[in-house]
């Protein structure tokens, strides 16, 4: 079983369904596909709280982002492509999406990005 940490504005878009994956830097011990996912904010902090859990890694891919472009197991999204990849991560529209990459991490960005579903649709 997997955790992960999620800063607070992306809970309630995680307890509707309107954030549906994340992506993150490759670990050393990497979920895969099948495996359980537990979701969480304030991981190791006082106001740690569960989001959900028992929620199945649908997929595992690689991804880079790019300033202007993203690639997904070596193939490069469309623009209609990145646009719902951006909606599927929580976010408005791409270019907050690409801003947010840009202004956390530096660029290009390498990483896997981790999709997951409710096996009960049990939300906290």
């Amino acid at each position: 079983m997997s955790a992960y940490n999620f800063k607070k504005e992306f809970v309630p878009p995680i307890r509707t369904g309107g954030k549906k994956q994340t992506i993150r830097k490759k670990r050393k011990y990497q979920c895969k596909q099948g495996d359980m996912l537990q979701l969480y904010t304030g991981m190791r902090t006082k106001y740690c709280e569960r989001i959900m859990d028992d929620q199945e890694c649908k997929s595992v891919d690689d991804i880079i982002i790019y300033r202007d472009k993203i690639e997904i197991n070596g193939i490069f999204l469309s623009f209609f492509d990145m646009v719902t990849l951006a909606a599927d991560d929580g976010f408005d529209c791409l270019a907050d999406f690409l801003l947010f990459f840009h202004d956390h991490y530096s660029l290009p960005f390498t990483g896997v990005l981790i999709k997951w579903g409710s096996k009960d649709k049990n939300i906290l």
